[in-house]
């Protein structure tokens, strides 16, 4: 497949071809360029097509020239005899070729090509659907097409038995506008797994926990680059819901930051299931999929500069960004639990993220912590809080931590020139921290 053609290039996924006349021609045709759609954006039909407006073009170009040749001669012949000897041509030569031209505006227009067909049988929204989430699902990571397959899900159990040329803007501002009455526990609750929408607005009437402006933009989002693909591969020529918006603005709601007393009482309560990961995420500021895909070759010895945990892809989980691979160095209070946990392999066999963030749930019960936000993702704030307080700089932390450098307005810049902080650096830091 090519992916450069010729004066061709690719604009909002339609080829377009340009080529600029010489300026003898251009002067004549009164235009810089030829400009056309190829009115396709399949690379092979483009190039194929690119062939054959840049044949036209240069029949064009010869046409023009000897139509110029010609007139110049004739010019000269009347008043300074045979000798065809001209710098340019004059305003008369000129508005005599561009008459000429004119009348033979069939073989100087630009060429015309069909739109891309729309293939005769119109598969409903619902069939599409199906395919479409096949493709994702050997695309995305299961976390990433769970949320895909909810939201295109959701569209379809609406729309499904619908031609998908039948889909409307007016279908999509209705689609916007029940988004917000969606309950947030929708999927959680066994009454309304595989229920479709109209089952899930009955179910959130009776709550008044609708899901955040985010969750709306991200549904929406996943919906729309479902009809960018129908239209991409010819079932339908535009997405109607584009110029829909949901312009509702997102209101940042922070996890909370557990205090001392809160962290001690969850240490204290030294919980069987979750204690030991939770120690690690305290004091390490490893995300809960992090911890728990850890092995045991994860660990790796530097010199005198101790353990360190390499943060990084490998047969149990990935990681969420490229900035999530990092060294850490292992606490010391760490260290010291080594040897209560396997010797080989997983390091928490026997856990997933989904059994810790219960787990804190249930704990954060039996403690009587109702605190709004407090859930296991803030054991890694109280780290970056920790960070912050004993006067570590941000950029610092973010290496830690994993997340990009915000040391400067140009993150991108930053990143090309660091080479990020030593090992040394990073020891000194996990040293300041102290559990309350």
């Amino acid at each position: 497949m090519p992916s450069k053609i010729k004066y061709a290039y690719l604009k909002e996924r339609t080829w377009m071809f340009r080529r600029n006349y010489p300026q003898d021609v251009a002067l004549v045709l009164g235009s810089n360029a030829l400009k056309q759609s190829l009115k396709t954006g399949d690379p092979r039909v483009a190039s194929a097509r690119a062939s054959e407006v840049n044949a036209h073009f240069e029949r064009q170009v010869e046409k023009v020239r000897s139509g110029i040749d010609a007139n110049l001669c004739e010019s000269a012949t009347e008043t300074a005899g045979p000798a065809c000897e001209w710098g340019e041509p004059s305003r008369e030569v000129l508005v005599r070729l561009r008459s000429a031209l004119e009348a033979e505006a069939s073989e100087f227009g630009v060429i015309s090509f069909p739109n891309r067909p729309i293939r005769k049988k119109v598969p409903t929204t619902g069939a599409l659907a199906k395919v479409y989430l096949r493709k994702r699902a050997n695309e995305l990571r299961p976390g990433g097409y769970k949320s895909v397959r909810y939201s295109v899900g959701l569209f379809a159990s609406k729309f499904g038995d619908r031609p998908l040329t039948a889909l409307s803007r007016e279908d999509g501002r209705w689609f916007v506008s029940v988004l917000p009455q969606l309950s947030r526990v929708l999927g959680k609750s066994w009454r309304t797994r595989g229920n479709g929408l109209e089952a899930c607005l009955e179910f959130s009437r009776l709550r008044k926990d609708g899901i955040t402006v985010r969750t709306q933009k991200r549904i929406w989002s996943q919906v729309n680059h479902f009809l960018d693909w129908a239209v991409y591969e010819g079932h339908m020529e535009r997405n109607p819901f584009r110029t829909v918006l949901l312009d509702r603005r997102v209101k940042v709601s922070p996890y909370a930051v557990p205090t001392d007393d809160e962290v001690k009482a969850l240490l204290g309560a030294n919980d069987p299931l979750i204690h030991d990961v939770m120690l690690f995420c305290l004091l390490s500021g490893m995300r809960a999929g992090e911890a728990v895909g850890l092995l045991r070759e994860d660990l790796v010895q530097k010199g005198n500069l101790g353990l360190f945990v390499h943060v990084r892809p490998n047969a149990v989980r990935e990681l969420k960004t490229e900035a999530s691979e990092r060294f850490i160095p292992l606490h010391s209070v760490l260290e010291g639990m080594l040897s209560s946990l396997p010797g080989a392999g997983q390091l928490f066999p026997d856990l997933t993220v989904s059994q810790v963030t219960k787990g804190f749930t249930t704990l954060k019960q039996r403690l009587q912590m109702d605190r709004e936000k407090l859930v296991f993702h803030s054991t890694r704030k109280w780290f970056i809080t920790q960070c912050e307080r004993t006067g570590v700089p941000e950029h610092f932390t973010a290496s830690l931590v994993g997340h990009k450098s915000a040391r400067s307005e140009n993150k991108l810049t930053y990143g090309i020139y660091s080479a990020g902080i030593s090992d040394e650096q990073k020891r000194q830091i996990l040293d300041q921290i102290r559990l309350p």
